[in-house]
């Protein structure tokens, strides 16, 4: 054979190999019609001894080693095929056929209880659209490492993921019906998304959670919200951990103050002020905020000093005779504002401080700007949630009033 036409069969052939990998398809491909495709997750405490029976998928029965005694019931709510609203036409509560099917499981973990759920279900699980993780108040306190480890390993679970904190049963929140929307998990869904938007909530979504969660300066929060009595969602406060396990929660009005001392926008709290010398109060809405965080050492010890420069305007007065248009009775306004937001935020900082949770990572800041003192006096989350417990905190605000409505007085 002519030597060109050799080296041309060659190339034939090795481009011919280079297109074999493509036409291989979809060998492996799963229809959308075979998945059972997982929207939201409730975990609740369960009493052993009001279950009757339990189903031996994942073991034996009476072979379930001593410290995974406990039991935790797994609510799941299962997309139904065809009919999930696609458009803005079809949402509403008003329909007739029910979008999702809500299932729910025992086990000791929650790999076990998930054993259990796909022997129920004739599809495959899949978690590629799981948006809302609800965990009972109950089971954060005793800690959430098995539900986090589970949730990691699994390559399917989008780390853009909520995962809240519900005051009573998680289960009722993923089976309630909501008149703004057929989908339960859509629902939960949009109140965290909106609250974040309008600057009620911090973006705490689940790849937050963890990152805080694994950090050694720092700890992790999630939205405790409350159950309505007319199936809405309240947001009542930030449920803070410690560790894995939970450690306490903080008032509606501390989400704003814990965002303010992170600095983080948009502002969209509002708080009512009795101002000094005047009979009438005003209320101030915050627009914007800036934070700056400065660690120092003092006697051997880091001291946090935190600066707040906080924007906003003047929305409402309680006395029409209360003129706020001078100068002279801005800078009053403005003083009172600050000086009762540093009370507040002292407040807050305190009530993490004896729980040992730092959530607004002031270890961090410590970690990074004097890392000699943390490998040498440190080195461990541990050590660092016994002494923030100790460390002098320190909080200056600023308020400036941009605007103060139609009226000059």
């Amino acid at each position: 054979m002519h030597p060109n036409r050799w080296v041309r069969s060659v190339k034939c052939v090795g481009i011919l190999l280079c297109f074999v990998p493509l036409l291989s398809g979809c060998w492996d491909r799963l229809e959308i019609e075979e998945r059972a495709v997982v929207l939201a997750i409730a975990v609740d405490e369960e009493d052993p001894e009001e279950v009757s029976e339990e189903s031996a998928v994942a073991h034996l029965g009476g072979k379930v080693p001593e410290e995974q005694k406990r039991l935790i019931r797994l609510t799941v709510q299962i997309a139904v095929p065809g009919r999930i609203p696609l458009g803005p036409g079809e949402g509403g509560g008003g329909g007739t056929e029910k979008p999702v099917w809500v299932i729910d499981v025992v086990g000791h973990t929650v790999e076990d209880a998930f054993s259990n759920l796909q022997q129920l279900v004739s599809d495959r699980l899949f978690f590629g659209h799981l948006r809302i993780i609800v965990v009972n108040e109950k089971v954060a306190r005793k800690g959430l490492q098995n539900l986090n480890d589970a949730l990691r390993r699994n390559a399917e679970v989008r780390r853009a993921a909520w995962m809240i904190v519900s005051k009573g049963k998680a289960a009722e929140l993923v089976s309630l019906e909501p008149e703004l929307e057929r989908v339960p998990a859509l629902y939960l869904l949009a109140t965290m998304d909106g609250s974040v938007e309008l600057g009620k909530l911090p973006n705490s979504f689940l790849g937050v959670f963890w990152s805080a969660m694994t950090s050694k300066g720092q700890e992790g929060y999630l939205p405790y919200v409350e159950l309505q009595k007319n199936q809405s969602v309240l947001i009542s406060g930030l449920a803070y951990f410690k560790g894995s396990k939970m450690a306490g929660i903080t008032l509606p009005i501390e989400i704003g103050n814990y965002m303010a001392i992170k600095g983080i926008n948009p502002g969209g709290y509002t708080v009512l002020v009795e101002v000094p010398g005047e009979a009438g109060a005003v209320m101030f809405e915050s627009t914007e905020r800036k934070s700056k965080i400065e660690v120092k050492m003092k006697d051997g010890k880091p001291h946090v000093k935190v600066k707040v420069h906080i924007e906003g305007n003047l929305i409402e007065k309680s006395n029409a005779q209360f003129k706020v248009g001078s100068s002279a009775s801005l800078h009053k306004i403005e003083s009172q504002i600050g000086k009762n937001a540093e009370e507040a935020f002292m407040k807050l900082i305190k009530k993490t401080q004896k729980q040992g949770s730092d959530i607004f990572g002031f270890g961090e800041h410590v970690r990074g700007k004097h890392p000699t003192y943390w490998s040498q006096h440190i080195k461990e989350k541990e050590k660092w949630q016994a002494m923030y417990k100790e460390i002098p905190v320190h909080v200056q605000v600023d308020i400036s009033i941009r605007r103060i409505g139609m009226k000059a007085s």
